[in-house]
């Protein structure tokens, strides 16, 4: 009875960090939209890496992790992880950013579940449930409803978003392999530690005016993005699927895209359309008919 008592305990925190980590995440795509109105999407994505970094240097000192930082064996891992996760994908999504709405964007990456599902699902050749043919179709529904205005004036950032949710799945492959052998805190400074300069190169390359930046105006947008939305929220999702599984996870975290719609409405003025309000109710019940196998394995950035 006290075993019971402390796994339902357990699965309640688990539940509340879900939560707050839907809620924080779901504010990442408006403060990245602000902080492009004074900085290119690059540097504020170099400039909010910086800050993961040092959140996640800062963690490591306290918890005195820098040993998982010499285990060999997990470093290639990390290495395609962070060219994947780290580079990759928020490169595409950050300049996505810049050419679609933050509801779009927020709505279109819950397809990362549906792609999770077909990697780890089909390409393992499971078994596949009935539920799980009806939440894929109800998933791309969805995703077809945010996409349709667009289809006589295509979007590229919609594209670009959809393009990190493909290759989402990829990059956690190596990163859930990579989290068997060392804590989460030392896979996203590596990651963080190692994209960063990436993305300040790629900035000048391309030519980003870096004179330009008014920090008076971004330096807490920015401080707000690499700490609190891409740095803690990655860590209280790790803390949460350790306390709940997987896809009951993923179902909590579907509020998201509806909190997205209303902080884009609060803070930028965004209101969400019909097509936007509408395409969130086939893509709730395709996470939860894509949730219902407790064997199945889906993961998250």
């Amino acid at each position: 009875m006290k075993n019971l008592f402390i796994q339902l305990n357990e699965e309640k925190k688990g539940e509340i960090i879900i939560f707050v980590e839907a809620v924080l995440w779901s504010l990442f795509p408006v403060v990245a939209i602000l902080s492009f109105k004074t900085i290119s999407p690059l540097l504020s994505l170099a400039w909010s890496t910086l800050f993961m970094t040092l959140f996640f240097g800062v963690i490591l000192f306290f918890k005195k992790g820098w040993q998982d930082l010499r285990n060999r064996e997990v470093l290639k891992d990390i290495l395609l992880a962070t060219l994947i996760l780290g580079i990759i994908y928020y490169l595409f999504y950050f300049i996505g950013l810049r050419y679609t709405t933050a509801g779009n964007a927020s709505l279109i990456a819950q397809t990362e579940i549906f792609f999770s599902f077909l990697f780890f699902n089909i390409w393992h050749k499971k078994y596949i449930s009935l539920e799980h043919i009806a939440g894929a179709i109800l998933m791309l529904f969805g995703a077809g409803i945010v996409l349709y205005p667009n289809v006589n004036n295509f979007q590229i950032g919609d594209l670009m978003i959809l393009t990190a949710s493909f290759i989402a799945p990829l990059g956690n492959f190596f990163q859930r392999r990579a989290r068997r052998k060392v804590k989460s805190e030392a896979i996203l400074f590596v990651r963080s530690l190692i994209s960063m300069p990436v993305i300040f190169i790629l900035a000048y390359f391309a030519k980003v005016n870096f004179a330009s930046i008014n920090f008076d105006k971004t330096f807490l947008l920015l401080i707000i993005n690499g700490i609190f939305l891409i740095g803690l929220s990655k860590l209280l999702w790790v803390e949460g699927i350790y306390r709940i599984n997987v896809m009951k996870a993923n179902a909590l975290n579907s509020i998201a895209p509806l909190s997205t719609l209303l902080f884009a409405w609060m803070l930028i003025g965004d209101i969400p359309t019909k097509f936007q309000l509408l395409s969130f109710v086939p893509m709730f019940f395709g996470v939860i008919l894509l949730s219902m196998n407790k064997k199945r394995i889906v993961f998250k950035l």
